[in-house]
């Protein structure tokens, strides 16, 4: 009897430890606006000068994918489209005025029920308390780059250090804890860094100060034939705030800087931090105005400051993904681990003359994604199959053996990774669809559908303009091809496809939201959140006296 108990508890043991041997761990790691030209396992110009050596290890021991986009390229979005698997439209959050329910199915919930012990550290920016994780340490709202809150239930802590380092910092904490459990883990590391307004750690604020950035060929774009573009407000030389964003100095020898600081930027460093950041920016600064620059000049020199201090904060994301990578093999977890590596949507490094996002255009509609299993995929594949965000939950799910939800509207990618080739029956097309206009940076409702060749935008809501490109000869997106005779017959297939995509995804039909005030709708819930709050403070009185 007892040797059959013994042999019982063996096999029991060992259909546990082959549970978990057979299911990987997953760690997302998600930066903020991180241009897939400033990642140098992309051979963009600008990564040339600021090389990305531990992003770039990820994908050459893994797969790198070429045709990586996003439903919907603003940050709240886009991380509430990755959770659900499913479009902005069906996920409720649809801009960044909204607040997410979190409460509904993500494919974290769906792994912390069938046994993986969950996580998420650093941006949640959803307007909503996490769910689905065992353990959550998340910036408050947006975070600040120095010295930020944390919170985690209900603690709220200051704790003083850079904030990309803090969030490795605290990851490492969490994976030391669950290496040696019984239950595979899924840990969600999401970092502020490059968010506006690029502020690199003090270590690298000089980094880039002696190097010149290539300048875009469409950097004075006129907008031409592109009335959306013309109207927005994210042009680097107009727009970008010359105290908060570009750090400038009002003059020669003055550590005070141009109009437009935000409380938050210096508010939150200690005096040694703070007299560490004047030094980094003093000398160039002093150059800056001295130098008596034309106005030509003057949106070149912006153009650099920008790059710079992007690409030196970038650097501290690399650097930091490399201490993740390290840790895995130091460990013995990189065989059985899932890492990956991505942005919430691509950005604007001065082409168009822009920073930010939001638009379709190639530079925020694209996003990196490289992916590493070595386990399953074998190093140094890429993939030209166009994948999405919506795509990222079946894949986790899949990876762990559980039913993708049917209701989840991407796909796994988990075939392409392993084959490195795209299946026949995959998509030649993708859907896009932006909804916040009003709001920051002026940058008009838009939805289109993008083929390997060509894509279609239509611009809504105040104006109604179409745009048309042929992307294999204009891949700047700088002729807009709608009134071409040459072209009408594909614009029609295009438009047909769009039709076809929107009913696939389960969109309302365009008379029903195209003048839709959503700000407005936000307002109207706030005060309603705020009327709820007031009643329950008002029983909860009632219920003391």
């Amino acid at each position: 009897m007892r040797f059959f108990l013994q042999i019982l508890l063996i096999s029991i043991a060992a259909n546990v430890f082959a549970q978990k041997s057979d299911r990987p761990n997953i760690i997302y790691i998600m930066s903020d606006d991180h241009a897939l030209q400033a990642i140098s396992a992309y051979g963009h110009p600008v990564s040339d000068i600021a090389p990305t050596p531990n992003i770039d290890r990820i994908a050459k021991e893994g797969i790198k994918f070429d045709q990586s986009f996003v439903t919907n390229s603003l940050c709240g979005p886009s991380r509430a489209t990755m959770l659900t698997g499913k479009y902005s439209h069906k996920n409720g959050f649809k801009t960044n005025s909204d607040q997410f329910d979190a409460g509904q199915q993500t494919w974290i919930s769906i792994l912390q029920k069938q046994g993986y012990t969950t996580g998420v550290i650093g941006k949640w920016h959803l307007k909503s308390t996490p769910q689905g994780f065992d353990h959550w340490n998340i910036l408050n709202d947006q975070g600040e780059y120095f010295n930020p809150d944390f919170i985690s239930g209900e603690d709220t802590t200051y704790v003083e250090g850079y904030t990309t380092d803090l969030i490795t910092d605290y990851s490492l904490e969490w994976m030391e804890e669950q290496k040696n459990a019984d239950k595979p883990f899924a840990l969600l590391i999401h970092h502020k860094a490059p968010h506006r307004n690029w502020m690199p750690p003090i270590r690298y604020a000089n980094e880039f100060d002696n190097v010149e950035f290539p300048v875009p060929d469409n950097y004075f774009d006129d907008y031409e034939g592109r009335q959306a573009a013309a109207e927005q407000e994210m042009n680097i030389y107009k727009d970008a705030q010359e105290g908060h964003d570009l750090k400038m100095s009002v003059a020669v020898g003055s550590d005070e800087w141009r109009k437009d600081i935000w409380p938050h930027l210096f508010n939150r460093l200690t005096d040694v931090q703070k007299e560490a950041w004047y030094k980094a920016y003093r000398e160039k600064n002093d150059k800056m105005n001295a130098a008596n620059m034309n106005d030509k000049e003057m949106a070149l020199w912006k153009y650099q400051r920008y790059l710079q201090d992007y690409c030196a904060t970038v650097k501290a994301v690399d650097e930091n993904v490399g201490r993740v990578l390290d840790y895995l093999e130091e460990n013995g977890l990189a065989e059985n681990t899932i890492i990956v590596y991505t942005s919430d949507q691509g950005f604007y490094l001065g082409e168009h003359g822009w920073f930010d996002k939001r638009f379709m255009y190639e530079e925020s509609f694209k996003t990196p994604l490289v992916m590493r299993y070595p386990k399953e995929i074998k190093a140094g594949k890429t993939t030209q199959a166009m994948v999405q965000n919506i795509d990222y939950g079946p894949t986790f799910l899949d990876y762990a053996g559980v039913e993708v939800p049917k209701d989840m509207q991407g796909t796994s990618l988990r075939e392409i990774a392993k084959k490195g080739k795209t299946p026949k029956d995959w998509r030649k097309s993708v859907y896009y669809h932006y909804y916040e206009y009003p709001g920051f940076h002026k940058v008009k409702r838009q939805y289109g559908v993008r083929t390997d060749d060509y894509k279609l935008i239509h611009f809504y809501n105040n104006i109604d303009t179409y745009e048309f490109y042929d992307l294999k000869k204009d891949p700047s997106e700088m002729n807009n091809l709608i009134d071409d005779p040459k072209y009408q017959d594909k614009i029609e297939e295009l438009r047909v496809e769009l039709a076809r995509l929107m009913k696939e995804a389960d969109e309302p039909p365009y008379e029903e939201w195209k003048d839709t005030d959503y700000r407005k709708q936000a307002r109207k819930r706030k005060m309603r959140e705020k009327k709820l709050r007031e009643q329950q403070l008002k029983k909860q009185q009632l219920q003391n006296k």
